[in-house]
């Protein structure tokens, strides 16, 4: 239904001077749709409240709605051409005038947690790219034609944003940050199985890859596919998801993401998570369930460093150090990290994993295949957790999909579904194993990935042995040709 009206859009950003690449596309498409979409809410909110006979104040004053400068109607309802903002008209509108006046939300908000804030602080840290205002007038037409009025236009439109962060992945720069395979996040979520009334908390959120999957998977009833409530609905919307990001646009992006997605005033903060000291995070921050992809080969500063009991450079680690503070006691985990964690020889790795293996319950490690991450040159594995019990045992799976991934081979649920059946059990197989605890080295906490089950490779030969080999194949085929010769 919308699929072209999204290629037309990224065609029009293609051809403008101050869009370069996949990652401004979605950046400018994303303030677009964010305000198209509030114009459609607000506009509902007001039918609702006309049939109940009531006042509907609304958000946004008349001169900065959708409505009136973006996509102005005549009487009845074609686009006014005669009335719309263009050229440099358009231009000094939405740079000199919308901006600011939708910046200053932020201070005019009441809290963190509302919609004005988020308004606030999404125009604070984005601005417009769009150099031409013929190509501004263009876009905004075209983003006119979608609709969010129905279940079915939103699902539509939540696809089509989630395949335009894919291909930030492609885009150069740090677009790959912000996408992590939804076949493995759904994976992660069916083994954790979240329940209405837990909270769930992403403090690496990206574009909310993980809390939009969560949601989709609460909203269809989680495991047991139950009929939800309007108390259920009312939980799920407003108690339930909680995200911090760092970066600028990956945090318009993660509001867009789960604004789509059917949240309709994302818990997402703007802020370093890192920046945060441990000793200040109380039970009443905790959450019960943490699904993060922290990014890896970062270097912290040192004032940061002193946030964390266990310090160290890396930023996975110390992410890894917030999410299990993060937790609630018995509180369930899954988190992606670098392969190499589990057998880094540093003082720092050795003791996060003494800290990991005393004081939570590392039951499950999914290792992941390379190439799961497009562009990323490091292998990954997924830790699963519950906090408050020493691990007696760990069970691994290795992840053979049986195909080199890639763009145009990239993961999918089925690739997962074995992991998934054998996980409830912790069952043995070709690629699954349990190690306990009691075996490792107290050392080094060493938990490498050796799969015992699998049958060990032939050791490769000498080089000399080689080389005889192939001086004596040379010789019979010299004897074979000579035959052939004296035959003809």
């Amino acid at each position: 239904m919308f699929e072209q009206t999204f290629k037309n859009i990224d065609d029009i950003f293609h051809k403008d001077a101050g869009c370069s690449s996949e990652l401004d596309y979605t950046e400018q498409s994303s303030w677009m749709l964010f305000l198209k979409y509030l114009d459609d809410l607000e506009f509902t909110k007001s039918q609702e409240a006309e049939l109940m006979a009531e006042d509907y104040q609304y958000i946004i004053d008349e001169k900065y709605r959708w409505s009136s400068w973006a996509a102005p109607k005549t009487a009845n309802g074609e686009f006014d051409h005669d009335n719309a903002l263009t050229g440099s008209d358009l231009m000094d509108f939405v740079d000199g005038e919308l901006f600011p006046y939708l910046k200053g939300f932020k201070l005019r908000a009441q809290r963190p947690d509302t919609i004005e804030y988020k308004i606030g602080e999404i125009f604070s840290e984005i601005k417009n790219k769009i150099q031409s205002g013929y190509s501004l007038r263009d876009a905004l037409e075209k983003v006119d034609e979608l609709r969010f009025r129905s279940q079915e236009e939103k699902h539509e439109l939540s696809h089509l944003y989630e395949v335009k962060i894919k291909n930030m992945g492609n885009a150069g720069r740090n677009g790959g940050e912000y996408y992590t395979p939804r076949p493995l996040i759904r994976a992660m979520i069916d083994v954790l199985q979240p329940q209405i009334g837990e909270t769930i908390y992403d403090g690496a959120a990206g574009s909310a890859g993980f809390l939009c999957e969560a949601y989709d998977y609460l909203r269809q009833g989680g495991a047991s596919r139950k009929q939800l409530s309007t108390s259920d609905l009312k939980t799920l919307q407003e108690n339930t998801f909680y995200a911090k990001e760092k970066k600028s646009l990956a945090y318009v992006i993660a509001i867009m993401n789960m604004i789509l997605h059917g949240i309709e005033a994302p818990n997402v903060i703007h802020t370093n998570t890192l920046g945060e000291n441990l000793q200040d995070i109380t039970p009443s921050n905790q959450h019960d369930i943490v699904l993060a992809n922290p990014p890896f080969g970062g270097k912290e500063r040192k004032e940061v460093q002193q946030n964390f009991p266990i310090k160290t450079g890396e930023t996975a680690f110390l992410f890894l150090q917030h999410f299990i503070k993060m937790l609630k006691p018995g509180g369930r985990a899954a988190i992606v990290i670098k392969n190499t964690f589990l057998s880094n020889t540093d003082n720092a790795a050795i003791a996060l994993r003494k800290e990991l293996l005393e004081n939570c319950n590392l039951h499950t490690v999914l290792d992941c295949p390379a190439k799961t991450f497009l562009g990323a040159g490091v292998k990954t594995v997924v830790l699963f957790f519950t906090k408050g019990e020493p691990t007696q045992k760990t069970w691994f799976y290795q992840l053979d999909p049986g195909r080199s991934l890639g763009k145009t081979n990239p993961l999918n649920d089925n690739d997962l579904k074995e992991f998934i059946e054998l996980q409830k059990g912790f069952e043995e197989s070709a690629k699954s194993w349990s190690l306990a605890t009691s075996e490792l080295d107290n050392a080094t906490w060493d938990l490498s990935v050796k799969n015992p089950n699998q049958a060990e490779e032939a050791p490769l030969r000498e080089p000399q042995a080689i080389i005889e080999e192939i001086i004596a194949l040379d010789k019979e085929s010299e004897a074979i040709l000579g035959k052939i010769q004296e035959l003809l």
